[in-house]
């Protein structure tokens, strides 16, 4: 049974930074993208960024170009997602995602929440004043 679980979140003051880990296990991440959704109460999930587990050729929506970068240890089995320079507006549950490639068209639907397979809990990261 494949699963993946986040860790890491937590409070910071805005302009901090936080690192969340994701690890995935019961299955071979090879030919998968991984990577990151968040949400807030009220609003649908929104993509922030994946990572081809192959290629190693990262994906992100626009608030997150600059700030957020995502990373892979494919021998563990984790992706990381470094979030830098954090504002109140990124206050959310994050969600770690996997999917195999061919369910986002190997990368041309990274965004559509729809497409991934496995999701996990969620961790709570909030951005304070």
């Amino acid at each position: 049974q494949v699963q993946v679980e986040e860790s890491g979140g937590g409070s910071v003051q805005a302009g901090g930074s936080l690192r969340l880990s994701c690890v995935a296990s019961g299955s071979p991440l090879s030919g998968h993208y991984m990577g990151w959704f968040r949400q807030v109460p009220g609003k649908g999930r929104e993509g922030v960024g994946v990572i081809s587990t192959d290629t190693g050729h990262t994906y992100y929506e626009d608030f997150a170009k600059g700030r957020f970068s995502i990373s892979q240890d494919l021998p563990r089995g984790t992706v990381y997602l470094q979030m830098n320079n954090l504002k109140l507006e990124d206050t959310a549950m994050y969600y770690c995602v996997l999917t195999p490639a061919w369910a986002v068209t190997y990368g041309g639907e990274w965004y559509l929440s729809d497409k991934y397979h496995y999701w996990g809990k969620g961790t709570q990261v909030t951005v304070s004043s």
